[in-house]
């Protein structure tokens, strides 16, 4: 029996690769910059202990660090980018670590930098930024260093943080390559008897399998290979979790947690807020859940029986073409303008579109200032596929509208509202779909995806929060993380969040093993949270239209990072501070049961 293979990087056709050309148009331009920029970062040392001598001096210094970080992102991008197009390939792991290193190099020159604008009477300062020319630019990122004070140290010490951060990331390298280019998964028998690998890349594919056996021997074939780590897998995220925890108390933070949220000025209490606010209406996911089991006439739902669609008889695949017009067209409440630069990232080869032997597996968009974002995917043809392409485009747009709009200082936007532009895309296409769906299956099967969003992005990653949240207090209170400790705890929580009509296998206890997120730690609460606030500005785009269009891109998506997240969200309409929007994307998940419960009646 022939086994499927996936398709060497050298075998895929240009027209669906990325442009990555245009970033530099050749490796020896890479090495060109790569070595300009080090010499720029040796300039550094030139102003050290010299910012407070004159608003010219300090002037001078954010200008060349603005100028370093241009470059440095185009030297970091392209090599991250040029590994994750095959994670085997010798060449880019080495261009990878050589900018790693670069940027720890970079980190180190400049750590000194807030303890000397810190170690100025804050009337100077100010002074400086009122009558220096052209230092007004930097005055909301200044006040961002005065912000941080309580939690910065001397020079010396800033220094010596920042020469151990190659060695504290470590356990997301260890894990990355372990999990991107080490890990071996079987092959199993798909429902046309063909012998295939699982991969990251076709593991959802096989859960969204029609055949449960297909669903039930790719589940255990992944989790089987994570199994045979978890030991080791759990040394390393345990690693992960001390060194995290090493920052905090160094900078005298009470918390990873609160360092973590400290960055984007996000209360802890918004973190909490979130994870009581989904344990009160817990009832409606043991609901959902419910319903799924029913409508699959199962003695037995199982965890692998998730992501199957519960509307029989509807296979609907999609072509890569269709799956851009279906987002064009679902995205036309935000304007022509939003539409012209969508096509244009279709044209010009933003998306590096399907899989192949090596590369990483998941979806993300990302670029450097000064040139167009890119998109990686791993493109299937499903349904599941055509949202994600709309989510990542989300994602790319918000960086073209920050930074065309921002300097390079505010262009980054901070990551709790990262997730909001890309998953308010995906709401609007999901109305759009429902919008033109008159067949009663295809319209439930429409809502089971919806619903699906709603249990995977709010309730799982809410979910994965609350894992994170219980493993760095294990560690605060000087607990191990022993891989039995750790999948204990997991599965406590999975049989809390999906109740008692799901058999929690014995395998899903290791899910912690494999989520790469979870070396970001507090990163995945706010795809909840802005699933959440994604909900909200969805619905006000297509009550208010136009006025709505207008604050959602004028004073959100190119705000970049000009201001703290939940002030931009309330700009554009939405609080997060408070737990209404939770509240409300849970109300619609509600309506969408009942609506789902009748048409299957």
């Amino acid at each position: 029996m022939e086994q499927v293979k996936l398709k060497k990087r050298s075998e895929v056709d240009s027209n669906f690769k990325w442009s990555i050309e245009d970033l530099f148009a050749n490796d020896g331009l890479w090495k060109q910059e790569y070595i300009e920029t080090k010499e720029e970062i040796e300039k550094v040392k030139n102003y050290r202990g010299k910012l407070s001598q004159s608003g010219k001096q300090l002037y001078e210094f954010l200008r060349l660090q603005d100028e370093i970080t241009f470059h440095l992102q185009r030297v970091y991008v392209y090599a991250n980018e040029k590994y994750h197009e095959d994670t085997g390939n010798n060449v880019y792991q080495g261009f990878s670590e050589q900018a790693g290193n670069l940027a720890v190099a970079y980190n180190s020159a400049v750590s000194f930098a807030n303890a000397e604008i810190l170690s100025m009477p804050e009337e100077v300062l100010h002074n400086f930024i009122k009558n220096t020319q052209g230092l007004s630019q930097y005055e909301f990122a200044l006040n961002e260093i005065l912000r941080n004070k309580p939690y910065t140290l001397s020079g010396e010490m800033e220094e010596l943080l920042a020469l151990a951060g190659d060695m504290a990331s470590s356990p997301q390298t260890i894990f990355s390559m372990f999990n991107n280019a080490d890990i071996k998964f079987p092959a199993i028998q798909d429902e046309k008897g063909e012998l295939v690998e699982i991969t990251h890349g076709r593991f959802i594919g096989f859960l969204e399998s029609g055949d449960k056996r297909v669903r039930r021997e790719a589940f255990q074939g992944l989790y089987a290979s994570y199994i045979k780590y978890k030991n080791t897998l759990a040394a390393v995220y345990s690693a992960n979790v001390k060194q995290e925890a090493f920052y905090a108390k160094a900078r005298k933070f009470p918390s990873t947690m609160a360092m973590k949220l400290y960055n984007s000025n996000i209360p802890v209490e918004v973190y909490k807020n979130l994870i009581e606010t989904v344990h009160e209406k817990m009832s409606l996911m043991h609901r959902y859940v419910a319903l799924r089991k029913k409508l699959m006439e199962l003695d037995e739902l199982h965890i692998y029986d998730l992501y199957t669609p519960i509307v029989k008889n509807v296979d609907i695949k999609y072509t890569f073409e269709e799956a851009k017009e279906l987002v064009v067209k679902g995205l036309s409440p935000l304007g022509e303008k939003y539409k012209e630069v969508l096509l244009e990232g279709f044209r010009d080869r933003w998306i590096d579109i399907y899989e192949n032997q090596g590369k990483r597996s998941g979806a993300y968009s990302w670029g450097a200032y000064g040139t167009h974002p890119y998109v990686l995917l791993n493109y299937n043809g499903s349904l599941d596929s055509v949202f994600t392409l709309a989510h990542e485009m989300g994602h790319a747009l918000h960086s073209y509208y920050s930074n065309k709009t921002q300097p390079i200082t505010y262009s980054d936007y901070k990551i709790f509202v990262a997730e909001v532009a890309s998953t308010c895309n995906e709401a609007l296409l999901m109305e759009y779909m429902l919008s033109c769906t008159e067949d009663k299956k295809q319209k439930a099967y429409l809502i089971n995806h919806f619903l699906e969003q709603f249990r995977t992005t709010l309730y799982r990653q809410t979910m994965f929060a609350e894992f994170e949240m219980l493993t760095h207090e294990k560690v605060q209170k000087g607990e191990a993380l022993t891989a039995e400790a750790l999948s204990t705890q997991y599965k406590e929580l999975v049989e809390q969040y999906y109740g008692k009509d799901v058999v929690a296998d014995e395998e899903i206890a290791f899910e912690w093993s494999r989520i790469p997120h979870f070396y970001t730690p507090f990163y995945v609460y706010q795809y909840a949270t802005g699933y959440s606030a994604a909900i909200a500005l969805s619905r006000k785009i297509l009550k208010e239209g136009e006025s709505a269009v207008e604050d959602y891109i004028g004073k959100f998506l190119q705000g970049g990072n000009s201001d703290y997240p939940i002030e931009l969200l309330k700009k554009a309409g939405v609080d997060m501070s408070s737990k209404e929007p939770i509240r409300q994307a849970l109300e619609l998940f509600e309506e969408l049961l009942n609506e789902m419960e009748a048409l299957m009646e």
